[in-house]
């Protein structure tokens, strides 16, 4: 997790996150379509150190049961998960060209996306401009513009590397 200029940021970002995920990753597709690499993704987990094998396996058990879990359960299985070291969820994107291979953190992609700087520079300062703030929620075609520059400056930096 980044750090976060101010608690408000942090905030703020949350409520980004799933959107700009949703935004890269469409403006990635497109960018797929119209280019010679090809894409997949990866979805890995990090654990921390101390994280024992009988505790990643209780941790990724109860994450299943969440699934089917009734309202009374889901609270329990939350506290539970709450006791327990959580993974840091890693979502790569893997670009492939004939010979050549490149590594793109989407999380990475993502918080840069909300970023007013548009870097990877900490601490975030979130980009107000991707709120409207009359309304009280995401600006969908700020967020989408903002995205497609994203994608398509490092698509450009993967094919002139």
């Amino acid at each position: 997790m980044p750090q976060f200029a101010t608690p408000q940021d942090q905030r703020y970002a949350q409520a980004l996150m799933q959107p700009a995920l949703i935004r890269i990753i469409d403006n990635i597709r497109k960018q797929l379509e119209v280019s010679d690499w090809a894409g997949s993704y990866r979805d890995d987990m990090r654990w921390p150190a101390e994280a024992t094998a009988e505790q990643k396996q209780q941790y990724l058990a109860l994450q299943d049961m969440l699934e089917t879990a009734t309202p009374e359960e889901h609270d329990q299985i939350q506290s539970n998960l709450a006791q327990l070291p959580s993974p840091e969820h890693l979502y790569t994107l893997c670009l492939t060209k004939q010979d050549q291979q490149q590594e793109i953190d989407v999380w990475q992609l993502c918080y840069r996306l909300c970023n007013a700087a548009n870097t990877n520079e900490e601490p975030i300062t979130v980009d107000m401009s991707l709120f409207n703030l009359e309304l009280g929620d995401v600006d969908w075609i700020a967020l989408d513009q903002k995205a497609q520059r994203l994608v398509t400056q490092v698509f450009q930096a993967v094919t002139s590397s």
